[in-house]
């Protein structure tokens, strides 16, 4: 089997917001102050949110009110330009765990724990990806997202 891997320093999320800032910028948008705050918010999490529960850590975190609609146009636009991801599974939302790689990565495995709601981000080995994206076409479909997600119990709700 082959090995994947993939350059990862961890950072301090005030770095990883100022890499954001400027992927931002890069691909001509603004990490305006509330995707600023929410990013911040999914960074500083241990486990996927949901909407409404970054709505509640954003009003116990900053001491304001989030309108639902914001947070979803907010974490719509994070989706977008890859600095979250959303796991489709369970409707919630995680912070990109390769904000600070300075290249962008393509597709990404997805381990969700059901239980604790964690989230392991993993790149895919380029081989994996060509053979899926073969597969896919193949079938005459094209692919919407490329993030693959895997629903799984993690080793220490296992344990317990």
């Amino acid at each position: 089997m082959t090995q994947c891997t993939f350059a990862h320093k961890v950072k301090t999320s005030e770095e990883q917001l100022r890499i954001a800032e400027a992927h931002c910028e890069r691909h001509g948008s603004k990490l305006t102050p509330i995707r600023q705050q929410v990013l911040s918010l999914l960074l500083n999490t241990e486990r996927a949110q949901s909407a409404y529960e970054l709505i509640e850590l954003f009003e116990n975190t900053y001491s304001e009110k989030m309108a639902p609609m914001s947070v979803y146009r907010t974490l719509d636009y994070l989706v977008k330009v890859h600095l979250v991801h959303k796991i489709n599974v369970a409707n919630k939302f995680v912070a990109c765990a390769f904000i600070d790689n300075e290249k962008d990565h393509d597709v990404t495995q997805l381990l969700f724990c059901q239980q604790c709601q964690q989230v392991q981000e993993l790149p895919i080995n380029h081989a994996i990806e060509e053979c899926l994206t073969d597969e896919v076409t193949r079938f005459g479909y094209q692919l919407c997202t490329h993030q693959i997600e895997l629903t799984c119990i993690c080793a220490k709700c296992m344990s317990t």
